[in-house]
């Protein structure tokens, strides 16, 4: 079944990555950064791009079933000063909520980091399930981490649903019977002699002053990272030309994707901790080396393309590596969309 759904504070647009494979049709597009625009004018040029989604209206474009949005997270963020509501970034929350309003979608999908969870004691958290209710939305809410949906990295994620009129369908979504069942999985011991973080603060980069942070290198980090023999096929070791060492490699399957929600101590094998969105590369580490990773490698730990955001800019023919490296950091993580996307299709299904 084709959805028709409007994105806002789309960056670079995981959302159509994950459900374009699903036949489904954008209506619009909203982006305020300049370098997210381009790379969705240069890859989707037929579809409306907005810059302030406050400014779209009702009756502008042919109903919608879906309304998807990743409102801006500093507001909430533990590392940043969480003004919450009271932020202007904070309050965008409650614009996508106004939006909703004004072209009542069947479907909604918002976004954003477990801080908003303890924002305000809870508050401005509980003000946005409020309005949701207000309009008539059923609400089911869950944090997702990417690490089990195929991705190298570490990244829990709020993502609520909502569908008008039925919070049994949002649930649905968002809840599998098994999940449901009373008996989590069982929580590992901690493990010994885990590297510390180390991240790489080059001059430059997006100015957010927040790093890509990729917690303990090739001891916790997935095998796929590594350089010497491993899954990429490299054959260097570490110390020797580590700037060239093989790229990471993602084996992404949606239809093997598990949907583990916690997450305690790493271990051993464990992926690398998120990519934020400070426009610096994040690094891998061994005790003989570091190593930056290169913004392919940090497309693939988002699960998009490679070369996806290498696009032309600012007439030069490929982008530089700053802007690249934030918007990957800003961006949803496209296999969590997917499975979102293929739950709510199942659920379109049921009669």
């Amino acid at each position: 079944m084709s959805l028709t759904y409007g994105s806002v504070c789309s960056g670079i647009e995981a959302a159509t990555a994950a459900w374009h494979p699903l036949g489904w049709t954008p209506a619009f597009f909203s982006e305020i950064e300049a370098f997210p625009r381009a790379v969705l004018a240069h890859h989707y040029p037929k579809v409306p791009l907005h810059g302030d989604f406050t400014t779209i209206e009702a009756g502008q474009y042919q109903p919608i079933d879906l309304l998807v949005g990743g409102t801006p997270c500093q507001s909430f963020s533990v590392a940043g000063l969480r003004g919450g509501l009271d932020d202007d970034r904070g309050n965008l929350a409650l614009e996508y909520l106004r939006l909703a309003d004004r072209l009542r979608p069947r479907w909604l999908v918002w976004e954003n980091v477990p801080g908003v969870l303890s924002s305000n004691g809870g508050r401005d958290f509980g003000s946005i399930l409020g309005g949701l209710g207000e309009l008539g939305y059923g609400i089911a809410y869950r944090v997702l981490d990417a690490q089990y949906y195929g991705l190298a990295q570490r990244r829990r994620r709020v993502f609520v649903v909502g569908y008008s009129g039925d919070w049994r369908r949002a649930a649905a979504v968002l809840f599998e019977r098994e999940s449901l069942s009373g008996h989590p999985a069982p929580r590992r011991k901690a493990g010994k002699d885990i590297a510390p973080t180390i991240s790489a603060r080059p001059t430059g980069g997006g100015g957010l002053g927040t790093d890509f942070d990729l917690d303990g290198g090739c001891v916790v980090t997935a095998p796929t990272l590594r350089a010497g023999g491993n899954k990429t096929g490299g054959d260097r070791p570490y110390g020797t030309d580590v700037d060239t060492c093989d790229s990471l490699v993602v084996a992404f399957d949606t239809t093997q994707i598990t949907s583990k929600a916690n997450y305690s101590n790493p271990q051993p094998g464990d992926p690398s901790h998120p990519l934020t969105s400070g426009g610096h590369p994040p690094s891998i580490a061994h005790p003989s080396a570091v190593r930056r990773l290169t913004p392919t490698e940090c497309e693939r730990l988002q699960g998009f393309p490679d070369g996806f955001t290498d696009i032309p800019w600012r007439g030069k023919p490929n982008a530089p590596d700053g802007p690249r490296y934030k918007a990957l950091g800003n961006s949803m993580a496209v296999p969590c969309m997917s499975w979102i996307g293929r739950r709510i299709e199942m659920v379109e299904g049921i009669q």
